[in-house]
């Protein structure tokens, strides 16, 4: 508030009126002295002079003087929250928030607001994620999906900078979500804010995250937790529902909360039953009120909006194409290809030798013959295309078509990319040249596959891997081992980290695990090792009659991929004690490939990333293509199109397929990106299709995201009141509770303003003073009289 000051315009008269009241009151004090003594003695006196002395100073001329704000020369902002979050009935209350703050301004102009435009130019705002001008705040609907109220206050600070802005009237709950820490408030003029809603405790049920996490594991490869807060829902049941996005509930869990505000934990396993962007709406509710359909106004919780959210699941796009190569027919093919076969994901390719080359001098046909007496009989006997001596014999089997391995193992980056994953089995090192060997490394390391070997005759050390580009990628050391044969049997048994691999597991507890590697059949054949490498994984062991431990399973990442070392070369003996070890084989056997190929990038990759504090929820669509040599490729043709799913707009309906422009990035070459912004809260799914500069198709993707756009407006639902006491504090202004808002209107105009007017108010001839004298005379008088005084 402003003070006015006293100003005497005759202050040259002081030197008369001074000795004038000075000798005044010694003339008063020295006629009283023979008065009898008691108070009127001396209140007699000193009322006289009181009363000559207001006389006196009309002599001075006094002057009460001040500033007030000039009408119509200041701006002032009225800004009102329009989010989502004003939709909550607090405890015991019939309306919402935002029902009444629409009450409070548009329903009839009160008299807060006309004794504003009386003295303000009066700008009306309201906000959710951004700052919108407003002339009667008719627009109202609290469906914003934030409440950025920093935001806001800046828009507000550059929008009138180097004006005269008196203040900022801000009514909303304080929940801002674009405020993490203290708020940059530099340039801000006084913000007066009146809080909306009530600090008791309410009684509401939210979803406050979600996190599905994808494993390996065959029975329920997808696990979903959900953490859900229920405040004042202590002993009564709290139910999650997952829903399919055909509406079928896939699963339902209910917990009952022991006290209040307790975080409840809802777990799901499930198994999903299409491959690709799956998507799942979960629904948590009271069970006393699960099925309701009622209105939110009439739920016994503060909103419902916070009780919903869309949870998204990539299973990945398949097939997964492995390459198995083995030196031999062996019982391991044959049982690994029957286990993979179950898996439409995965497609295993076999180049199997079955006989090895022979020296060119080493002369077993026929007068003439230079082929390979093993294809006698066949018609075609071209001299590219025989088998000759000094070639292996190989066999190959599901292969994509008849020019697939043809010339054997792969010798171009062209061919061997075209796999997921490879796994070696009874094979020498010397079968592989040596640009194939190192090609093989960077399969693993640069292009980013999944290598396995396993155990066998001729593999690990006894196919002479050590100091080779194969042997480099091994988790394990193969120099210097003991050559001795373990002796059998051999148990097998996880290792704590084994027991933490979703994939190295078949049961889903450790007990049950524990109970069937206890009854698992024994190994016979083991390539012994020297140790496992620096960094790497020991999943598994086996252990010789004597107690002594060997790594059985052991895997690492190998640059951009990852390799592993399975030393058992009887795995297939597994499944020949009974039909159930046969099927937890097959089930070992997916899921190890299913490890195998996670994660091994395709020539073209989606990926959704959403764009952080960004207020409109946008998500950065990214597009990786690569050449078949898994390099960056550019001037490709990319077509990205998003199609809304489970979102709150489509309420039953389809939406079309949204069509984006994709622009190449001029930071990576082969990236091609394009930005998406969300209308409605809810699931989306991109697809995109890639071809080249020739028009030839280079690969799909897809990817799925989910967006809650209102999450952070309702993580609290209690006013933040501690925020507006802050901000209001640092600019100089004050809350306001909304019952004292018309007071503040007409106290504002004596507040300081950037433009004031001065006035001056002269006091010497007012009555006010001139009656002050004669009733100070007055009373003397009669004082005088009653005690009987000259």
């Amino acid at each position: 508030m402003l003070l006015a000051t006293l100003t005497f315009a005759g202050w040259n008269y002081i030197w008369l009126v001074g000795p004038l009241l000075i000798l005044a009151a010694a003339v008063l004090f020295w006629s009283y002295r023979a008065a009898p003594p008691g108070f009127a003695r001396w209140l007699c006196p000193v009322l006289k002079i009181i009363g000559l002395s207001a006389l006196a100073i009309c002599l001075l001329e006094p002057l009460w003087s001040g500033q007030r704000v000039k009408p119509g020369a200041n701006l002032f902002a009225v800004v009102a929250d329009n989010s989502q979050g004003l939709e909550i009935h607090d405890k015991g209350a019939v309306h919402s928030r935002g029902e009444i703050l629409r009450e409070l301004l548009t329903a009839r102009r009160g008299d807060w607001q006309e004794a504003l435009d009386d003295s303000f130019e009066v700008r009306r705002y309201f906000f959710d994620a951004r700052l919108q001008a407003t002339k009667d705040f008719s627009e109202l609907d609290f469906k914003g999906r934030a409440s950025r109220i920093g935001s806001a206050l800046r828009t507000l600070t550059e929008r009138y900078h180097g004006r005269p802005l008196a203040g900022i009237l801000l009514l909303t709950d304080g929940n801002a979500t674009d405020l993490r820490g203290v708020p940059d408030l530099t340039g801000l003029p006084p913000v007066y804010p009146v809080v909306l809603g009530r600090t008791d405790p309410i009684q509401d049920i939210a979803v406050q995250q979600v996190h599905a996490t994808q494993t390996d594991f065959e029975d329920a490869p997808v696990s979903v937790q959900a953490d859900v807060t229920a405040l004042g829902y202590q002993a009564q049941p709290v139910t999650a529902q997952l829903f399919e996005s055909d509406g079928k509930l896939a699963a339902e869990q209910t917990l009952t909360p022991r006290k209040d505000e307790e975080l409840l934990a809802f777990r799901f396993q499930l198994r999903p039953q299409k491959q690709g962007v799956c998507f799942y709406r979960l629904n948590v509710r009271a069970q006393a009120e699960l099925g309701r359909r009622e209105a939110p106004s009439s739920s016994s919780e503060a909103t419902l909006a916070n009780n919903t959210t869309v949870l998204v699941v990539d299973r990945g796009h398949g097939p997964y194409r492995i390459l198995y190569v083995s030196g031999r027919p062996n019982w391991e093919f044959k049982f690994l290809n029957r286990a993979v076969q179950e898996d439409d994901q995965l497609q295993l390719v076999g180049l199997l030798r079955v006989a090895k080359r022979e020296p060119k001098f080493n002369f077993l046909g026929r007068a003439g013959e230079s082929s390979n007496p093993l294809f006698r009989g066949f018609n075609n006997q071209s001299s590219e295309e025989v088998e000759r001596y000094d070639q292996p014999v190989l066999v190959r089997l599901n292969t994509r078509d008849e020019f697939e391995l043809r010339a054997g193992f792969p010798r171009t980056a062209e061919d061997l990319y075209a796999y997921h994953a490879v796994i070696i089995d009874d094979l020498e090192a010397g079968f592989f040249s040596p640009d194939q060997a190192t090609l093989l490394q960077k399969f693993v390391s640069e292009r980013g596959g999944g290598f396995l070997m396993l155990g066998g005759m001729e593999t690990f050390q006894q196919g002479k891997y050590q100091r080779t580009p194969i042997g480099d990628m091994l988790p394990v050391y193969l120099d210097h081992v003991d050559e001795t044969n373990a002796p059998g049997p051999l148990r097998y048994d996880l290792t704590r980290e084994g027991f933490l691999q979703s994939w190295a597991r078949v049961r889903d507890n450790e007990a049950d695990e524990k109970a069937r590697l206890q009854n698992m059949a024994p190994f016979q054949v083991l390539n012994r090792v020297k140790a496992a490498k620096p960094g790497a994984s020991v999943i598994a062991t086996v252990t010789d009659a004597r107690g002594t431990s060997y790594p059985a399973l052991v895997v690492q990442r190998f640059g951009r991929g990852r390799s592993a070392a399975l030393t058992l070369g009887d795995f297939w003996h597994w499944g020949f004690h009974d039909a159930e070890a046969h099927h937890d084989m097959d089930k070992a056997w997916r899921q190890m490939m299913r490890w195998l190929v996670t994660d091994v990038p395709n020539r073209v990759d989606l990926a959704a990333e959403q764009l952080a504090d960004d207020p409109t929820g946008a998500v950065l669509l990214q597009v990786r293509v690569r050449d078949p040599k898994f390099l960056p490729l550019d001037n490709a043709s990319v077509t990205l199109q998003v199609q809304a799913v489970l979102t709150d707009a489509l309420a039953g309906a389809q939406t079309n397929a949204i069509q984006l422009q994709v622009e190449p990035s001029p930071a990576e070459p082969g990236l091609y990106q394009a930005t998406f912004v969300p209308r409605a809260t809810g699931g989306y799914q991109a697809t995109t299709s890639v071809t080249n500069s020739e028009g030839v198709e280079v690969g799909r993707a897809a990817a799925g995201w989910s967006t809650d756009l209102a999450a952070e407006e309702f993580r609290s639902l209690s006013p933040n009141v501690p925020l507006l006491e802050s901000i209001a504090r640092k600019t100089g202004g004050e809350i306001i509770a909304l019952e004292k808002l018309d007071r503040f209107a007409r106290e504002l105009p004596r507040r300081k303003s950037p433009v004031m007017d001065s006035w001056t108010y002269p006091l010497w001839h007012t009555p006010a003073l001139f009656a002050f004298a004669l009733a100070c005379l007055i009373s003397e008088w009669g004082l005088r009289r009653w005690k009987g005084l000259p």
